[in-house]
Formats: C-alpha cells, sequence, structure tokens
C-alpha cells in the first residue's frame, strides 16, 4: 500500500480526548494497532494491507503524530493516552479488538488492555516499553533534550531533512535505513517538527510518559489473562529481548515469545513477513 493510498484511506474523529485521525481497511474482526513517538500509523501499512482481506485494520496516530492533532492542555501521559484509544473505540462503536503495538504505544496498549481487559481479545506486544525500561537507557539523552527544551528545535530541522532522519534516531530504528524512502522518513518526520509549536507539543509528551505508569499497573498485569503473544527483533539496542523474557515471566496471559533474529524497533514496517504469521496464528 503505497503512501498516497494510505492517505486516502484516513478517517477522522471527535472523542471525548481529542480529535483523532485513523485509518481504517478490511472487514471482519477489528484488529487495532497502535504505534510509538516519532512515528505515526504509517508503521502499520504493510502489515494491515496483508491482513485486511480477513480483519478489520484500525490504526489510529496518536497526537501530534501523522495526521492526529494535539492541544496544549491535552493529557498525553500513558494514562491520557490509554484514555484516548479508549475513547477512539467507543466513538468507532468497536467492541473487542485484537490490540497489536509498538515502541510507546505498547506502553500505552499495557495500560489500556490492564484497565479494560473485557475490551482486549488479544494483546501483541511488538519491541516497546516494558515495566523497568522506560525511557530505555540509550533513549533517555533524547528525553533529558526534550526536559531541557532543546529537543524541539532540532526536530523542526529534522522534519524538512530525511537525510538527517536517516542517520539518526529514527533511522537507527531500522536495519536498512538507506532502504526507506524520504517519502516515508518525511510522513514520520514532519508532523512532530513541522512548527516550532508542534516540536515542543513532542516534548511535552515524552515528558510526560512516566515509568510510575507502568509501575501501577503492575497488580493488574500479574493477574492478566487475555492471551498476549511478543514478537521481538533481536536486533534492537532500545529493548532488548530480555525485557520480553521479564513480561512473560511477570504476566500469566503470555501464550508465546517469538525472536525475529536482528530485527530492530521498526520490523513492523521493514520486516511485515516475520510478524504477520505470527498474528494470524495468534488470532486463530
Amino acid at each position: 500500500m503505497n503512501l498516497r493510498t494510505w492517505e486516502d484511506q484516513r478517517g477522522r474523529v471527535s472523542t471525548a480526548s481529542g480529535n483523532v485521525s485513523y485509518v481504517d481497511v478490511g472487514e471482519g474482526p477489528v484488529a487495532l494497532f497502535v504505534h510509538g513517538v516519532g512515528t505515526n500509523n504509517l508503521l502499520w501499512r504493510k502489515v494491515m494491507a496483508e491482513l485486511a482481506g480477513e480483519w478489520r485494520c484500525v490504526a489510529p496516530d496518536l497526537p501530534g503524530h501523522g495526521a492526529s492533532p494535539v492541544t496544549p492542555g491535552q493529557d498525553l501521559s500513558l494514562n491520557g493516552l490509554a484514555r484516548l484509544l479508549e475513547d477512539f473505540c467507543e466513538s468507532l462503536e468497536l467492541d473487542a479488538v485484537d490490540l497489536v503495538a509498538n515502541d510507546t504505544g505498547g506502553a500505552v496498549a499495557q495500560v489500556f488492555a490492564a484497565l479494560h481487559p473485557d475490551r482486549v481479545r488479544t494483546l501483541t506486544l511488538t519491541n516497546c516499553d516494558t515495566q523497568g525500561n522506560l525511557p530505555p537507557e540509550s533513549f533517555r539523552p533524547v528525553v533529558e533534550l526534550a526536559e531541557r527544551g532543546k529537543l524541539a528545535p532540532l526536530l523542526v530541522r529534522l522534519a524538512t531533512d530525511p537525510a538527517q532522519a536517516r542517520t539518526g534516531a529514527l533511522g537507527a530504528g531500522y536495519e536498512h535505513p538507506e532502504q526507506v524512502s524520504d517519502e516515508v522518513l518525511t510522513a514520520f518526520a514532519r508532523p512532530v517538527g513541522a512548527t516550532l509549536d508542534a516540536a515542543r507539543q513532542f516534548e511535552r509528551l515524552l515528558t510526560s510518559v512516566r515509568g510510575e505508569e507502568l509501575d501501577a499497573i503492575e497488580p493488574l498485569l500479574e493477574e492478566f489473562r487475555v492471551p498476549t503473544l511478543l514478537v521481538w527483533g533481536t536486533g534492537d539496542p532500545n529493548f532488548g529481548v530480555e525485557w520480553a523474557y521479564r513480561f512473560r515471566d511477570a504476566v500469566p496471559g503470555v501464550t508465546e515469545v517469538v525472536e525475529v533474529p536482528g530485527a530492530k524497533l521498526f520490523f513492523p514496517d521493514e520486516r511485515p513477513e516475520d510478524l504477520v504469521p505470527h498474528l494470524r496464528r495468534h488470532w486463530a
């Protein structure tokens, strides 16, 4: 699915927590895909294209990402983003969903699933924040830049320079960043750095997402028995595979950890063939 076709599928909905842009393709049981910071729902386009013949695949943009706006007073904590996801499901009248998430979206998905297990038919996490690893140590310098207000000007420059995005933190999420098109990198980078104000809101999101929010749901996850699959790239310096096994040992609903050799953070975009078969098997 190319970017123009993707944009043609885009819808927008007003929720109690804010306006959300999303893509909704296919028919059947609903699969809900959640991206993390610095990307947007475009991350899932290849996976969704493969599955749309069997499932209704829905992917929202988080606030300030893709085409979803963000307001100065909007709650950008994990709890706030999980509430937005709940309100989004309410607005689209989505009942139980097969929930799939990556990166910070995985932390949002954990809060959402722990608080609303009746809304989640299955959960699949790819490389993402988990308890004890939010933010990851290797990403902490970026968060510290945001805390000092020094990240926003860098994001503004990045938004117009795909070559810099390719060699920076965004490109580092790919095994082969040289093969990622300028168009895709720009589609990820531009919304969060389109203006200095947009970049300031991105800084606010980074500093609003706190590890303590995952600590707070630990008792709920210890009782969480919704079938949960972990598909984990082993080449990701942010979310090492050891975190997947720690999560497996702490959450009784985890059915399996699938290792994807050498894959990095954004492997759902780069290597969809290493995720789609496991989703089909898990959902079956």
